[in-house]
C-alpha cells in the first residue's frame, strides 16, 4: 500500500471517529460495564409528589421612596428649560408610585410551607417578609391567598403567617426530629429558587451544629442539596417526608448554589413556631449570667481536666441567680440534664426551656462539682435588665483607703484603686479591686488584650484589694506549680471578664 493510500485511509478513520463523537456514538470498550437505569438510586418522585402541595411561594411588596429602592439611580440635574426635562420627570418621578412622593413598589419572592391546614398556618423566614406591606401566599395549584403576620423571631429568622383556609383545601407537613439526622443522610429541599416556582433538589446532610455567626442560637444543618435565592423559608425534608430544617442561608460568591447551604434545625424552629402561634412573640428561658468560653488555659487554672462548659463572667442584677446560686467564676457543665460542651451550647438550651421552670444546673466552683437548683426567668425581660445593668453609672462613695505604692507583675503596673485613680480612669464607684495603670508592650498581659484602667477583682477565684494581695496570690500560684494565673477583670463600668496569663 502506497503512502498516499495510507494517508487517505487514516483520514477516513479520523472523519468517521469525529462524526461518531459529534452524534454521541462512541464505542464502549469491552471491559467497561454499561450503567443501566435500574441500577441508579431509587426515584424520589413519589415523595416529591406528596410534598409539593404543602410548599408555597411567598410574594411580598414594600412601598419605598424612589431614591431609596434597590439599585435606584438619582435624577440628573438638567439645565433650566432643557427639552429632556419632561422625559426625565416621567421616568424618575412618576414610575411605580405617587408623582409627588416618588414612591415605588419593591417586590421579593421566597418560600414557605404549611404546618396546619385547618388553621392556615404557614412558616417561612423572617427575612423573607421583613418590612413587607403586603404578603401573598402562592400555592402549587395556582391559587393565591393574602396572608397576615402572626409573629416573627429575628434571632432565629423564623416567621409565622396565616391564610384563610376556607374555600381552599390545604396540604400540610409536620416537623420531624432533626436530632436524629446524621451526616450522610439523604435530604430533599423544595422551594422557589429565582422565582421559578416549586423546585425539588436532593442532597445529603453535610454537617451539623454549624455556627455561621448569624445569631445567638446558631445550630444550623449544613446540606449540599441545591439552595439558591428564593429558597429561603422553604423546608428541608428527611426521607420520611418530615420537615427537619428551614432553608435559610448559603455561602456563595456568585449568589448561586455551590453546595454549601444552611437550614434551621426543626428542634429549634418548632418551639419558636409554637410560641409565635400561641403568644405572637417568643418567651424564652433566662438564666441571667454573662458567659465566656472555657479555654485550655482557663481550664488548667481552675483545675479542670478538660476545657468544657461555659464560664460565668458575671451575674445580671435582679436576674434568676442574683441570689448567689451561681457566681462569677463558676463553670456550667450541664443544664437541665443536657451537657454543655462549649459556651454557645448554653444560650440555646436555656432559651429552649420554659419560663418559670425549675432546673438542675451542674457547676464547677473552685474545682469542686456541685448541682444547684435554678428557676428560670424570661429572656425578653432579662434583656432590659441587662441593658440597664450595663448602663448603670452608680456614683456612690469612693474607696477612702489610703493609697499604697504600686507594683509590677506579669507585665502590668498595678496600684491602689482610690479617688485619684478612679477619677483618672473614670472607674465607677461600685467597682472594687486593684487598678491596672500601665501594660508593658509585647508582654503576656498585652497579648491578652488587657488595658490600663481595667481592675483586677479576683485572682484564681480569690478577691484582691491591694497590690500586695496580687503579688501574694501570684506567688502562691507559682508555689503550687501553676503555669497560668486566672484573673477576673472589671471594666470601668463594672462588666466582668476572665483572662489567663502565663506566669513563666
Amino acid at each position: 500500500m502506497t503512502s498516499n493510500t495510507l494517508l487517505r485511509a487514516a483520514r477516513r478513520t479520523f472523519i468517521a471517529g469525529a462524526a461518531a463523537l459529534l452524534v454521541g456514538v462512541v464505542a464502549v470498550p469491552s471491559f467497561v460495564t454499561p450503567v443501566l437505569a435500574n441500577d441508579g438510586p431509587a426515584s424520589v418522585a413519589d415523595l416529591a409528589d406528596k410534598l409539593l402541595g404543602a410548599v408555597v411561594n411567598i410574594s411580598t411588596s414594600q412601598t419605598v421612596k424612589g431614591t431609596e429602592g434597590p439599585g435606584a439611580v438619582p435624577m440628573p440635574q438638567l439645565p433650566e428649560g432643557s427639552p429632556f426635562q419632561d422625559f426625565f420627570d416621567d421616568f424618575f418621578k412618576n414610575r411605580g408610585g405617587d408623582k409627588d412622593s416618588g414612591a415605588q413598589k419593591v417586590q421579593s419572592l421566597g418560600s414557605g410551607f404549611v404546618v396546619d391546614a385547618d388553621q392556615g398556618i404557614v412558616v417561612t423566614n423572617n427575612h423573607v417578609i421583613a418590612d413587607a406591606d403586603d404578603i401573598e401566599v402562592n400555592f402549587s395549584d395556582g391559587i393565591t391567598l393574602k396572608a397576615t403576620l402572626v409573629g416573627t423571631d429575628p434571632k432565629t429568622d423564623v416567621a409565622v403567617l396565616k391564610v384563610d383556609p376556607k374555600g381552599h383545601k390545604l396540604t400540610s407537613v409536620k416537623f420531624g426530629d432533626s436530632t436524629k439526622m446524621r451526616v450522610g443522610d439523604w435530604v430533599m429541599a423544595i422551594g422557589n429558587p429565582f422565582g421559578l416556582g416549586g423546585t425539588v433538589t436532593v442532597g445529603i446532610v453535610s454537617a451539623r451544629n454549624r455556627d455561621i455567626n448569624s445569631g445567638p442560637y446558631d445550630d444550623f444543618i449544613q446540606t449540599d442539596a441545591a439552595i439558591n435565592r428564593g429558597n429561603s423559608g422553604g423546608p428541608l425534608f428527611n426521607s420520611a417526608g418530615e420537615v427537619i430544617g428551614i432553608n435559610t442561608a448559603i455561602i456563595s460568591p456568585s449568589g448561586g448554589s455551590i453546595g454549601i447551604g444552611f437550614s434551621i434545625p426543626a428542634q429549634l424552629a418548632s418551639g419558636v413556631v409554637d410560641q409565635l402561634r400561641q403568644f405572637g412573640e417568643t418567651r424564652r428561658g433566662w438564666l441571667g449570667v454573662r458567659i465566656q468560653p472555657v479555654t485550655a488555659d482557663i481550664a488548667e487554672s481552675l483545675g479542670m481536666a478538660t476545657a468544657k462548659g461555659a464560664l460565668v463572667a458575671g451575674v445580671i442584677k435582679g436576674g434568676p441567680v442574683d441570689n448567689g446560686t451561681v457566681q462569677a467564676g463558676d463553670v456550667i457543665t450541664k443544664f437541665d440534664g443536657k451537657d454543655i460542651h462549649e459556651m454557645r451550647d448554653l444560650p440555646r438550651v436555656v432559651a429552649e426551656s420554659p419560663v418559670g421552670k425549675a432546673v438542675d444546673v451542674v457547676i464547677v466552683r473552685k474545682g469542686v462539682e456541685q448541682t444547684v437548683k435554678v428557676t428560670l426567668g424570661r429572656l425578653e425581660d432579662g434583656e432590659k435588665a441587662a441593658s440597664a445593668d450595663d448602663n448603670s453609672t452608680d456614683q456612690g462613695k469612693a474607696d477612702k483607703t489610703p493609697p499604697v505604692s504600686t507594683a509590677a507583675v506579669l507585665g502590668m503596673t498595678i496600684g491602689e484603686l482610690n479617688d485619684d485613680t478612679r477619677k483618672k480612669f473614670s472607674i465607677a464607684a461600685d467597682v472594687s479591686g486593684v487598678v491596672i495603670t500601665d501594660v508593658a508592650k509585647d508582654s503576656a498581659a498585652a497579648e491578652r488584650g488587657i488595658k490600663p484602667g481595667e481592675v483586677i477583682t479576683e485572682i484564681a477565684q480569690e478577691s484582691v484589694a491591694t497590690p500586695k494581695d496580687v503579688m501574694d496570690r501570684i506567688g502562691a500560684l507559682k508555689e503550687q506549680g501553676r503555669k497560668n494565673a486566672l484573673l477576673m477583670l472589671a471594666s470601668k463600668t463594672g462588666e466582668l471578664r476572665f483572662v489567663t496569663i502565663r506566669m513563666d
